[in-house]
């Protein structure tokens, strides 16, 4: 009861004509920035620091986190309708959202991740008010062999989606895990494929590989077979702005499985919604393969759900992490932990002592732009929808210059445009021989944790590779793992006796 009182006292706080003022500022502003690849919430938080000084600390964090939620509504649009995912944590929801929009169901689509989004959010606002003080117990338990089980069990997790052509699948996982490795070792500093360009150094962006491969890759082979196939490459549009009752039934289970998987990984530091959002989609696909009539590839509405919903919880939890451990476990919540201690604060269990009109009201913000955001884009779901009745060659042009200055204004190197029009023609290339792109990104994001976090567990074990075995929560995945493996196995078994047959 002691938390629901100090919500109301927040609330109080938060829904001041200028503070109310301030959530609709940074919704507006997030999902403007949303919508363009390669500037995510991370880089407008980023933007607005130095602005923002002259507000009270409790002005400038509602208007953060405004911003920070609002730029996933931005990214799932342009996800959605151009294929071009603003940030990683949107790529999962290209897959099946996308094919919703070229068959004509983009409203239905966007009103699908709205709806997702905001019922992630408000469960992880909801979570993050009574649970904060636990938070630190539950991540504590998490160390280097543990995230190395975690980020194993979601490489096989994930390994459905490139169940269609084995060899082509694993083609494209072991490139994106060859992309992932470009730079700077963390452990030893050398240089590791980077051919002695400085550019290098820092690796390869998942921004930059996800618009490439995406959206400029699509782009590419859409020009490449228009002439040849005009009607196949014609965006279709439905007029509907809402979901039918049975799409809300097909929805909401998806709903709450994505918000179940979300909520735990805001707390734990596997480096955003990446991670949650793949493991929703792929949990939703073998769901739907047990159907009589399979969904998938398709625009199945599921596949948009919980990846939508995953997302938003995980980004409500990690903000309650970042209040209650100090923990940032994205690149926005660790802006913001900056922004904290420009005010000389300090997040943390004693915020919540030493600052609880700015922690509460904070945290009720939560609610209200979760619903501001809800009302912002439902309405304007069939106006944004409308962006696919442009003509094509305008359109793709169009898909190709902010591709383009998505990536320049990220970095501001000629380079990194040099090297997404190379990797968009490499996403052209497997596109035109049948090799799948989702294997490369979910490389590309479980890659890195799996790799560093084996050698920290290594590293302090002393080369005692029990270390991996040693603790329930690994052997909880292994045993997961084993399972998953078994299933997949069977169906591969069913199905080919099937064809048999």
């Amino acid at each position: 009861m002691d938390a629901l009182n100090l919500l109301m006292d927040g609330f109080a706080g938060a829904l001041t004509p200028m503070n109310l003022l301030w959530v609709v500022v940074g919704c507006l502003l997030g999902t403007a920035v949303g919508v363009l690849p390669g500037l995510g919430s991370s880089m407008a938080v980023a933007l607005l620091l130095p602005m923002t000084f002259a507000l009270d600390p409790t002005a400038a964090f509602i208007l953060f986190a405004g911003v920070y939620f609002g730029g996933l509504f931005g990214d799932s649009t342009m996800a959605i309708l151009m294929n071009t995912p603003g940030q990683g944590s949107a790529i999962a929801s290209t897959f099946e959202g996308h094919k919703m929009a070229k068959d004509g169901r983009a409203p239905q689509a966007l009103a699908t991740a709205a709806i997702g989004a905001f019922i992630g959010g408000m469960v992880a606002s909801v979570v993050v008010v009574f649970l904060a003080p636990r938070l630190a117990d539950f991540s504590a338990n998490f160390g280097p062999a543990e995230y190395f089980a975690l980020a194993l069990f979601a490489f096989v997790a994930t390994s459905s989606v490139v169940s269609d052509s084995v060899p082509k699948g694993l083609a494209s996982l072991v490139l994106g895990l060859g992309i992932a490795t470009v730079g700077i070792d963390a452990i030893s500093g050398s240089e590791r494929f980077t051919y002695g360009s400085p550019n290098l150094f820092d690796g390869i962006s998942l921004v930059t590989v996800s618009v490439a491969v995406l959206a400029l890759g699509e782009v590419l082979h859409v020009a490449s077979r228009i002439r040849r196939d005009p009607a196949a490459h014609q965006m279709k549009f439905s007029g509907r702005p809402f979901l039918s009752r049975a799409e809300l039934k097909e929805a909401a289970p998806a709903w709450a499985r994505g918000t179940a998987i979300g909520l735990p990984f805001g707390v734990i530091p596997v480096g955003g919604a990446e991670v949650p959002t793949f493991m929703s989609y792929d949990l939703e696909r073998r769901i739907d393969r047990r159907r009589p009539n399979p969904m998938f590839g398709k625009g199945a509405i599921r596949g948009l759900a919980a990846p939508e919903a995953a997302g938003n919880a995980t980004t409500g939890t990690a903000m309650g992490a970042l209040l209650a451990l100090g923990l940032p476990v994205s690149a926005t919540a660790a802006i913001m932990l900056a922004a904290f201690q420009q005010y000389g604060l300090q997040p943390g269990p004693l915020l919540f002592d030493r600052a609880p009109e700015l922690v509460w009201a904070l945290l009720a913000s939560f609610f209200i732009a979760m619903v501001v955001l809800l009302i912002i884009n439902l309405p304007f779901a069939r106006y944004w929808a409308k962006l696919l009745l442009i003509p094509s060659q305008y359109l793709y042009a169009g898909i190709m210059v902010f591709c383009g200055l998505g990536i320049y204004a990220t970095s501001g190197a000629i380079f990194d445009l040099l090297l997404l029009l190379g990797l968009g023609l490499l996403g052209f290339i497997m596109r035109r021989h049948g090799v799948p792109v989702a294997p490369l990104l979910i490389g590309m994001v479980l890659g890195p944790l799996a790799e560093t976090s084996m050698r920290d567990a290594l590293l302090s074990s002393n080369g005692d590779y029990s270390v991996f075995v040693t603790g329930p929560i690994p052997l909880v995945l292994y045993g997961l793992l084993f399972v998953v493996l078994a299933l997949t196995v069977r169906s591969k078994i069913v199905n080919r006796s099937r064809r048999d047959v």
